[in-house]
């Protein structure tokens, strides 16, 4: 077992490119590993408010039998990751092993060690900012290349045995677990509570993974001639697009667009460029939720 470990090491950390980019995402994981243990004992388990997946699954198993919270996470986690290693493979297991060891530490030496009581024993509070710190650390988690364990192993089983896509079984393991809240708490509120602190926790996920980008997706669409308008954007707002030649549905009319992405605070000035080139020209305007290539790449 543990020449397999060295095995699969030695192979990360062949160059010093390699060596750099794996301890930060080590630290990722640890960093996250923190931030989601002070969101499970000081906020969620002391309201008996679970989260999504096998985080959930020990705190609802924490009130059942009085055991830590990290002892569970571990407990639940360990064997699937065991038969499961085939379906994520050597070096992600690896991964998924060290961060699902020190989640489970994290929280059993704030929760054992440090005896962290609750931050706050409001249901509306302890939801949201639970939420908030069991999603950032997810999100440094699978940021530096890990995984929660639980949720993902079982999926990853069972997608690759069915149709169903990794979405739709995530999130009926979290139906699951909510529905499983509201049993073993004897509360539906609970259980409400519990679909609250997933939703947060995902959006933070999401946020962490694609970050926040600070653009408009713009399509411009006009009968006039378009040149110009690009060669004017170009010019006042100092970006690029792209003009696509097309017709109107029926085919009677020609309907250009431009494609083009514009900060924010620059997408008035924009709408008052085309209105004054072509008041009758349509605008759509789409929130980037991630933007790829040279121009915003941050690595």
């Amino acid at each position: 077992m543990f020449d397999l470990i060295n095995k699969v090491i030695l192979q990360r950390f062949n160059n010093t490119s390699n060596m750099k980019k794996e301890v930060l995402n080590y630290l990722f994981i640890t960093i996250g590993s923190i931030f989601l243990a002070f969101g499970v004992v000081g906020f969620l388990s002391p309201n008996d408010i679970a989260t999504g997946g096998t985080a959930g699954l020990a705190i609802i198993f924490h009130s059942l039998f009085n055991l830590s919270i990290g002892t569970l996470f571990a407990m639940i986690n360990i064997p699937l990751l065991a038969v499961s290693i085939k379906y994520l493979g050597k070096y992600f297991a690896l991964k998924t092993s060290i961060a699902i060891i020190l989640m489970g530490g994290c929280i059993d030496i704030l929760s054992k060690g440090f005896e962290l009581n609750a931050l706050s024993n409001d249901p509306i509070l302890a939801t949201l900012y639970g939420g908030v710190l069991v999603g950032a650390g997810l999100g440094f988690i699978f940021k530096g290349g890990g995984s929660a364990g639980g949720g993902t192993i079982i999926a990853s089983i069972i997608t690759s045995k069915s149709t169903l896509k990794t979405g739709t079984v995530m999130l009926i393991l979290d139906a699951i677990v909510v529905a499983a809240a509201g049993f073993v708490f004897n509360s539906v509120e609970l259980a409400l509570w519990s679909m609250i602190s997933i939703y947060t926790a995902t959006k933070l996920i999401d946020l962490i993974l694609t970050g926040r980008p600070n653009e408009n997706i713009v399509h411009i669409s006009s009968s006039k001639c378009l040149s110009n308008l690009g060669k004017l954007i170009k010019d006042t707002i100092g970006v690029s697009g792209t003009i696509v030649k097309g017709n109107d549905l029926s085919s009677t009319e020609n309907k250009d667009i431009i494609f083009v992405v514009v900060p924010k605070n620059k997408l008035n000035i924009l709408k008052q460029i085309v209105k004054t080139h072509d008041k009758e020209a349509k605008m759509i305007v789409m929130e980037a939720s991630e933007l790829l290539g040279s121009k915003y790449s941050k690595e």
